[in-house]
């Protein structure tokens, strides 16, 4: 986000398709790992190749471009970042600081669309492939239901991320949102393979282009001066949605024996997620 302005949309969902990239192989490569070791190999192989990876690719990342002279998009030199409009949402770039973002509604209602959604998101990815399994389909056709989910998290990344840019990220994200919610109830039904990979491809395409949205949201309410503190506080409501929304779905199955209402809460935090969204109003309004 400091380095775009104008195709921010675009370029967040460049860069965060990595996370349905990861979704397409790593899903198979666990299941291979599994079925041939175990599960305990399966986790030392994987957190090894991760933290090679990461350790390796952080060394090139550059944090912002006025630390090398430069501006956001080719702006020229006697412009002042702060006037630079975005015309998605045609808000300036306030540069705000984590304080002055904190006692700004939009703020607490950013991160509570990402909790809800991260909820729903993560109880699909842990329950979807025992929900499958219960349904006599082999696990590693399950597991190909994560990686349908992955493929089309990149294209709804790069796709809606760019139309962002022309049409603008919050109507996107709330439709995002209620497609989600609708494909969820279409997987209660779903007893067929054919129409668990069904349920993925919307559920998949809707998730990357909501999540690449409200990211850029969040630089284009903000700033970027102090983007590092306020992310790294409004994802800590994706990580907690993370961690209650498949101990929520596990609960519900252990005491009811089905997915049914697990399914149905996910939709519900999705319809939440979607009015949050709904309220957030530009710094001007």
């Amino acid at each position: 986000s400091k380095w775009f302005v104008k195709k921010r949309g675009l370029v967040v969902g460049i860069t965060s398709s990595g996370g349905g990239l990861g979704t397409l192989v790593i899903a198979p490569f666990s299941t291979y790992l599994i079925s041939s070791f175990n599960w305990r190999t399966a986790f030392i192989v994987l957190g090894f190749i991760s933290w090679i990876g990461i350790a390796a690719l952080s060394l090139l990342l550059r944090k912002d471009p006025g630390n090398f002279g430069l501006l956001p998009d080719g702006v020229k030199s006697e412009t002042r970042l702060g006037s630079v409009n975005n015309k998605a949402w045609d808000v300036p770039t306030a540069d705000l600081s984590l304080g002055q973002a904190c006692t700004m509604s939009q703020f607490w209602l950013l991160g509570l669309s990402w909790l809800f959604i991260s909820l729903s998101l993560h109880m699909v990815f842990v329950h979807i492939v025992p929900y499958a399994v219960d349904k006599d389909i082999s696990p590693m056709d399950a597991s190909f239901i994560l990686s349908l989910l992955g493929v089309a998290n990149i294209f709804g990344r790069l796709v809606l991320g760019r139309l962002s840019d022309t049409v603008g990220r919050k109507p996107l994200a709330i439709i995002g949102a209620l497609i989600q919610c609708g494909a969820l109830l279409w997987l209660i039904g779903a007893r067929q393979l054919w129409m668990l990979y069904a349920f993925s491809i919307p559920f998949g395409f809707m998730f990357g282009g909501s999540s690449a949205m409200i990211t850029a949201l969040i630089g284009d309410i903000f700033g970027t001066r102090n983007l590092g503190a306020i992310m790294g506080i409004l994802i800590a409501g994706f990580a907690l949605g993370a961690a209650i929304g498949p101990a929520i779905g596990g609960y519900i199955f252990d005491v009811s024996g089905q997915y049914f209402m697990a399914f149905v809460t996910g939709a519900f935090s999705l319809l939440i997620a979607a009015c949050t969204l709904a309220l957030v109003r530009r710094v001007s309004d």
